[in-house]
């Protein structure tokens, strides 16, 4: 359609054969050059409704983008930038971008003019951390085409300074669609670990970048690697790679590391493996598992070929580029196990000691592998020394699942620890039967858990149990589990803050989660029930007053407190009528018996709302423990507030009367039966049943 495309793009293109074929196709960027005179960004606003699509823009340091871009070129000889993308998902650590290969290597920025090329991306949706597309230079031949994924992107929003191509605009921007949270993109800790221990033992990381690294021998010998491909880790495949070209002997490595049950079935055969993993994970160390595989030029090449192929699809690209890499990750030399301790944090054990004690089941849900989570249950006192552990059997089957469930039925007071797979299984077939004896258990610890298992135990025990959950994380891989939780606790950490971000409550260590629900959580609640309790007893005081008064009069329709005016009006405009000489005996005894109820009717309402008031103040007094002197202000505030509109209202009030004896013996006898037989009875339950906690302040 004019001014857009398939994804409705708010401003015409100014191009040459626009195309579309299923995602948006722009061609031929010989495009006026938006300068730095233009200063885009400082002055227009997020939405790029001043940017064209295509049209090239030139960001200076520390200028925001103002539209979601394809990053081209920058000053910066390793042909990297680092951005900030705190004003779109919360994130203030530096992300890295890279630029299209074809346009950094241009001599200068304004060759960018001469060049013509286009750009195929996808429609416009909501994922900030995906993005498929292609670039292709026609002026060569063949023209030569590169794939475009997330790190060749710039999303509206983001702080750089580079030279890029309007991508999306307006309500196509990716800050403008999407809701979602960011994944964390901070360097992992057992990497740090990893390269700390290689230089105590000699072997330093003198340089690295995107297309290099350097190392130190022992002997002061510097030996230069060539990157030429680098395979990130995902929580899908559980593993990393490189592949690097020592450029002083030209070898080709590729390198891989990950889980030892991914590593099991990549490496060669060897019979120490699963033992030295074993022995590992009792320590509760981290285990990954490292090996490589020497390749041909060759052999490389034909990868080469089939990566940059499978990069370039546009449809199952993710897919497809896993199934190349698939190809290398067989009979792969295994080199070493590296065992990472993941230290506990600060008074950890203390505080789920307190969370047992105050009567919460505590389950351990990690992607750990069995020995590991086991150890670090016991490091944190979830299970104690001397408490029994069943580890559930490794089940693949539903007859598998039954025995080990008929062996599970027959323990008693003993902690449960179960594997990702062996829970799938379960519940599967027996949810309800599992879930019963697990909700027995003191602690449950389920080990080797995908994210979506997390969400999914989380979910079961609200629908089984029909109990508050509270989940608590640090990491991406708790967001989903938080946010299925009744009230989710994120922990700011090394991870990022993705979970705190995704949470209803952010703490930033492991132990202040006791006082969170122990002091902050129980004082909010009591709080938040006392004052429901005084709006409820509020309605009812007033319905039970309505009630009683109705039944008094024969249940006749009569409002105790609002109807009293327009009776008082009727009374009044009665006598101006021109009926007035028609049945002097009948206009007789209106007159005589409409202002004595009248009278008593306003004294009613008088001694009952005035004890009304009174009771709800001397309540809201008995039930204040710690007085603050705002509140006494509040008290006498609004008993001054009352008293002064008697006065005020006299029309509708009989002031004479409230000043008599028997209005305030009336009102003090109704408002001392309202009061005195509750305290007493909280004060029989608290002399002869106290509470638990009063034990310990006394």
């Amino acid at each position: 359609g004019p001014g857009g495309g398939p994804g409705g793009v708010g401003l015409q293109p100014p191009v040459l054969g626009l195309e579309f074929q299923g995602g948006i196709c722009y061609k031929n960027l010989e495009l006026p050059f938006v300068g730095p005179r233009a200063r885009v960004g400082g002055g227009n606003p997020p939405g790029g409704g001043a940017c064209p699509v295509t049209g090239f823009l030139f960001m200076t340091q520390n200028q925001r983008v103002p539209a979601d871009m394809i990053f081209l070129r920058t000053s910066e000889k390793n042909g990297s930038c680092f951005l900030r993308t705190d004003q779109l998902d919360g994130e203030t650590d530096w992300k890295l971008r890279l630029p299209v290969a074809g346009t950094q290597r241009l001599p200068t920025a304004a060759d960018l003019l001469q060049v013509r090329s286009y750009v195929y991306a996808e429609e416009p949706n909501i994922d900030i951390h995906h993005f498929v597309g292609t670039f292709t230079r026609e002026d060569s031949d063949p023209p030569v085409s590169e794939s475009l994924g997330i790190e060749n992107t710039l999303w509206a929003g983001t702080v750089c300074t580079v030279v890029g191509v309007v991508l999306y605009t307006g309500r196509e921007l990716r800050s403008v669609m999407n809701t979602s949270n960011p994944r964390s993109k901070v360097c992992a800790g057992s990497r740090v670990a990893l390269v700390q221990w290689t230089e105590s033992v000699g072997l330093t990381l003198v340089g690295r970048d995107q297309s290099s690294m350097q190392l130190r021998t022992p002997g002061d010998q510097i030996l230069n690697f060539t990157i030429l491909q680098l395979f990130p880790f995902t929580y899908e495949s559980k593993r990393m790679g490189i592949i690097v070209r020592d450029e002083s002997t030209g070898e080709i490595t590729f390198y891989m590391k990950g889980a030892d049950v991914v590593m099991a079935g990549i490496v060669q055969y060897n019979d120490w493996l699963d033992e030295e993993c074993g022995n590992m994970a009792r320590e509760g160390l981290r285990v990954l598992v490292v090996a490589k595989k020497c390749l041909a030029e060759e052999q490389y090449q034909d990868f080469e070929a089939r990566y940059v192929q499978a990069k370039l699809s546009v449809h199952d690209r993710s897919l497809k580029v896993a199934t190349v890499i698939e190809s290398l990750e067989m009979e792969m030399e295994l080199l070493c196990l590296t065992g990472v301790e993941d230290q506990l944090q600060a008074d950890v054990r203390p505080t789920l000691e307190t969370l047992r004690n105050a009567g919460i089941k505590v389950w351990m849900l990690t992607g750990d592998k069995l020995e590991t989570a086991t150890c670090t249950a016991k490091n944190a006192h979830l299970v104690t020394r001397n408490q029994d552990i069943h580890v559930f059997r490794l089940v693949s089957n539903r007859g598998e699942a039954h025995l080990e469930l008929n062996a599970f039925r027959r323990k008693h007071d003993c902690a449960l620890v179960i594997s990702g797979d062996s829970l799938e299984v379960c519940l599967k077939y027996y949810e309800y039967e599992f879930m019963e004896l697990a909700c027995q258990c003191p602690a449950v610890v389920c080990c080797r858990c995908a994210p979506t298992q997390k969400a999914q135990i989380v979910r079961l025990l609200q629908e089984r149990t029909g109990k508050l959950t509270c989940a608590v994380g640090d990491g991406g891989n708790d967001v989903s589990m938080i946010q299925e939780s009744d009230c989710g606790v994120g922990v700011e950490g090394k991870e990022g803050k993705q979970a705190s971000l995704a949470a209803d409550f952010s703490i930033t260590q492991f132990r202040h989660l006791g006082r969170l629900l122990m002091v902050h959580g129980r004082n909010s609640y009591k709080r938040s029930a006392a004052l429901s309790q005084f709006v409820i007893h509020r309605s009812l005081c007033i319905s039970t007053m309505q009630a009683v008064f109705s039944s008094v009069f024969y249940f006749a329709s009569v409002p105790l407190y609002q109807g009293f005016l327009i009776i008082g009006c009727l009374a009044q405009s009665a006598g101006r009528g021109q009926e007035g000489g028609r049945g002097p005996r009948k206009w007789h005894t209106v007159t005589c018996s409409a202002p004595l109820c009248l009278s008593e009717f306003v004294h009613i309402v008088a001694i009952s709302f005035t004890s009304l008031i009174l009771t709800e103040l001397l309540m809201v007094a008995l039930t204040i423990q710690t007085w603050h002197w705002l509140m006494t202000v509040a008290e006498l505030l609004s008993l001054a507030c009352y008293i002064a509109s008697l006065v005020f209202l006299h029309e509708f009030i009989d002031v004479y009367f409230i000043a008599t004896l028997s209005f305030l013996w009336k009102v003090s006898v109704i408002t001392l039966v309202s009061c005195l037989p509750l305290y007493v009875l909280k004060y029989l339950r608290r002399r002869f049943s106290p509470p638990s906690y009063s034990k310990l302040t006394s």
